[in-house]
């Protein structure tokens, strides 16, 4: 019987195919050897990407590993400069708590975790429906402002907040006024502080006007309504351990990561 042969499928040109992959590939990491070479890695958008991924990561410790923190000095492994804000935003407490003593009771100081919170009676600082600072309101933050000044490098932000109360106990105000009033009180709180004020940036100070919408007592009567009309400020430490902790540091890294724009920051 006659043998079949099988037919060759073509002359050792099957694996051609190996040719045009291999130039393919090698044209592609020519391509990202191009992109890499033009791009360029900003650190502060990394470090912000990947804390956003991991709420541990420490950004000063990743890239600048140093000696292990004492923890007599940290409190817990904090590292000395938390422990300096610590100890400023302590000794800015026990400065205006002395202070508030030597008041009536028109000012309360009180402090919590990297804060120190300040309320002042709005009458104390405006007449009604003025948003002019008496003598009596720039007397009290004249007292404050060496307090300020002496913490000023180490504060993220101090905001400034206005309120109102209600005139009537059952009519909320004019909402165009009240929301005007409020703010326009704490812009010029703002405004004497930036004005007086050398070691915290014009940037940091913040005001805000809550209006009516945030009573600590009643509208039933004038004394009730009285504790309403206050003036607050809040003044928050920074993280100095992770500048990305920093509310100011905070906004232009976003801006940055939104818009691919390098910002040159202000103090």
């Amino acid at each position: 019987m006659a043998s079949i042969k099988k037919k060759s499928s073509g002359g050792g040109g099957g694996a051609n195919w190996m040719d045009t992959y291999g130039d393919m590939v090698t044209l592609l990491l020519c391509f990202f050897v191009l992109l890499y070479s033009m791009s360029t890695i900003d650190t502060k958008k990394w470090e912000w990407i990947v804390q956003q991924f991991n709420k541990d990561y420490n950004p000063t410790q990743a890239v600048e590993p140093g000696p292990e923190p004492d923890p007599a000095n940290s409190g817990g492994g904090a590292g000395l400069p938390t422990t300096q804000v610590d100890e400023a935003m302590q000794e800015l407490y026990d400065f205006l708590a002395a202070f508030a003593q030597q008041q009536d009771s028109s000012v309360s100081v009180s402090k919590g975790d990297g804060y120190v919170f300040i309320s002042f009676d709005d009458t104390v600082f405006f007449d009604g429906d003025s948003s002019t600072i008496r003598p009596e309101g720039e007397a009290l933050l004249d007292g404050i402002i060496p307090a300020l000044e002496r913490a000023g490098q180490y504060v993220d932000e101090l905001r400034v907040m206005g309120h109102t109360a209600q005139r009537q106990a059952n009519a909320p105000n004019r909402v165009d006024t009240d929301r005007r009033l409020a703010s326009g009180r704490a812009t010029e709180v703002v405004i004497y502080l930036q004005e007086r004020l050398d070691s915290i940036s014009p940037g940091r100070l913040i005001p805000m006007g809550y209006g009516q919408w945030r009573p600590v007592s009643g509208n039933e009567t004038s004394e009730s309504r009285s504790k309403n009309r206050r003036v607050e400020l809040v003044i928050t430490g920074k993280d100095l351990e992770n500048i990305l902790e920093d509310n100011f540091e905070q906004y232009y890294t976003m801006y940055e990561t939104t818009t691919g724009q390098t910002v040159e920051r202000p103090d």
